[in-house]
């Protein structure tokens, strides 16, 4: 019998999940991967303690977005400087820079607190299929887009 008291190491143990985003919704995509960042997905979740894992998202240039979000939507950033507001168009990061989009999702999805930058470094994210050397380190993939144990609840 054990004599810990409350939560063992391996009960904090990090995993490595492995996203496909091609095809997949934005909103929908970001709103899971910040569910695995933040560890919501574990019995052992506690807002302020970080248990979460580590997600891998490749073909991030693939995502897909509804409506007209592909012409109309723009993302705002300020260098603090006057008049040093800065504007890039969705139709414009998905060429040069896709993982933005997708880590600003995210960072979108996150509390806003100290935790929330621990969290996205946790996310590694490529515009295609190369992962590197971080294929090693995948013990979950998401198939269909859901956490590894929802797809048993829904049968």
């Amino acid at each position: 019998m054990s004599q810990a008291v409350g939560n063992t190491v391996l009960a904090y143990a990090k995993a490595w999940h492995h996203v496909d985003a091609s095809g997949r919704t934005l909103g929908k995509l970001a709103e899971r991967i910040a569910t695995v960042l933040m560890g919501k997905h574990k019995p052992i979740f506690d807002p302020g303690v970080d248990c979460g894992d580590y997600v891998v998202v490749t073909n991030a240039k693939n995502v897909h977005v509804s409506g007209n979000k592909h012409d109309q939507k723009v993302y705002y950033s300020h260098t603090m400087y006057p008049g040093g507001l800065k504007e890039r168009k969705y139709k414009d990061l998905i060429i040069k820079n896709p993982d933005a989009i997708i880590r600003e999702a995210v960072s979108g999805m996150l509390p806003k607190n100290k935790l929330r930058d621990r969290r996205l470094e946790r996310l590694r994210v490529f515009a295609d299929d190369d992962m590197g050397a971080f294929r090693h380190n995948i013990l979950k993939r998401w198939e269909d887009g859901t956490l590894p144990g929802e797809s048993l609840k829904k049968s």
